[in-house]
């Protein structure tokens, strides 16, 4: 069986290592590949055998889709991959050879392997990169191809709108695949305990991405610039043994940040604080480690303010932060500026894909 995996540009190798660490608990023989056919956001699984051994010594078949989708905390989809192709200088085609070329390549496929003819269907599409096609005339596309198939064998049915099965098609560049969608209409990052949205919240997959990156094991936590609370709330989420603090400025935020906690059953984990970040020693002591997404562009109205406000975290940050900090934004200058000026030192930096932008990522000690 192949999965195609979806989750955010840039932590990839992050998500790699939680399917890694989820399959190897099955016992099952399997391989993960980072970006296949070099598509950014993409993991491609590769499992040898679906049955595995339960606690009793029983075999039991397993559903890799379902296991995944329950268990993952950095992945967006879970697609069981039917066939993947390069189609070479697609992107400069005129539109009607771009899609002659899908159209073909798709009818050439078993899909009835993966759909019963009375189950009724749908195509979502997803295309990235410059082509003079959209992602309309690529569903059409495939929707048509797969229908022509399956009509052949009976009367096949489609539904837009509450389909049995969804048939993912992704055209990334040169790259295309096609897969059936386990996940469904609602990625995974879309977490079921947000009732709260904050403007810019930050996604649920790269918020345990940070995490997995500051590696805390058991000490303070902190989120000093929390919003609505996903980074705490995930982190709690994980039954983390340490003590986990929000702290955000604006009650709006704060209350809903609590809402958003009830929510998911984790509020008597953390400890929500109302405060200003640049003042994190009038509320605590010491920390051991501190993760957040910092305000940047829109999220801070002025952006001219963002270097002074960076400056008077990382000063105060300072003096209580004993082991390690992992904080995002887009202003690469003013973010080096103040961790080098308040004497932290950079571990290790990296782009993370979020919300359309290239966001930077730190780890500071």
């Amino acid at each position: 069986m192949r999965l195609l995996l979806t989750t955010s540009r840039g932590i990839e190798d992050i998500a790699g290592r939680e399917v890694e660490k989820l399959l190897s608990g099955l016992g099952v023989s399997f391989r993960v590949e980072e970006k296949p056919l070099g598509v950014e956001g993409r993991l491609l699984a590769e499992v040898e055998k679906t049955d595995y051994t339960d606690k009793k010594g029983r075999k039991r078949k397993l559903s890799l889709s379902t296991y995944l989708n329950e268990r993952s905390r950095l992945l967006h989809r879970v697609i069981v991959e039917i066939a993947g192709e390069r189609f070479e200088g697609i992107g400069g085609e005129e539109p009607e050879v771009a899609l002659g070329r899908i159209e073909e390549f798709v009818a050439s496929l078993p899909v009835e392997r993966y759909v019963k003819v009375s189950e009724s269907f749908a195509v979502r599409a997803f295309r990235k990169g410059k082509h003079r096609i959209t992602s309309v005339d690529m569903a059409r596309t495939v929707g048509k191809a797969i229908f022509e198939r399956l009509s052949k064998l009976g009367s096949p049915q489609v539904n837009l709108d509450h389909p049995a099965v969804i048939f993912r098609a992704e055209l990334v560049g040169e790259s295309f695949f096609l897969g059936i969608d386990t996940t469904g209409d609602s990625s995974l990052h879309k977490r079921p305990w947000r009732v709260y949205d904050h403007p810019a919240h930050l996604k649920a997959s790269i918020a345990n991405a940070l995490i997995e990156l500051a590696k805390p094991d058991g000490g303070s936590f902190i989120d000093p610039f929390c919003g609505s609370g996903t980074i705490p709330i995930e982190l709690a989420l994980r039954k983390y043994g340490g003590e986990i603090i929000g702290l955000e400025k604006y009650g709006k935020h704060l209350r809903g940040a609590r809402m958003n906690a009830l929510s998911a059953g984790v509020l008597d984990r953390i400890r929500f604080l109302q405060g200003d970040a640049t003042r994190i020693g009038d509320y605590v002591e010491g920390v051991d480690f501190a993760v957040s997404n910092l305000p940047y562009g829109l999220k801070i109205g002025r952006k001219g303010a963002i270097p002074g406000l960076y400056m008077g975290f990382f000063k105060a940050l300072s003096g209580v932060l004993e082991r390690r900090g992992v904080f995002i934004t887009t202003e690469k200058r003013a973010i080096e500026r103040a961790i080098e000026e308040n004497g932290f030192t950079i571990e290790h930096h990296r782009l993370i894909g979020h919300g359309g932008l290239m966001v930077h990522a730190y780890v500071i000690h």
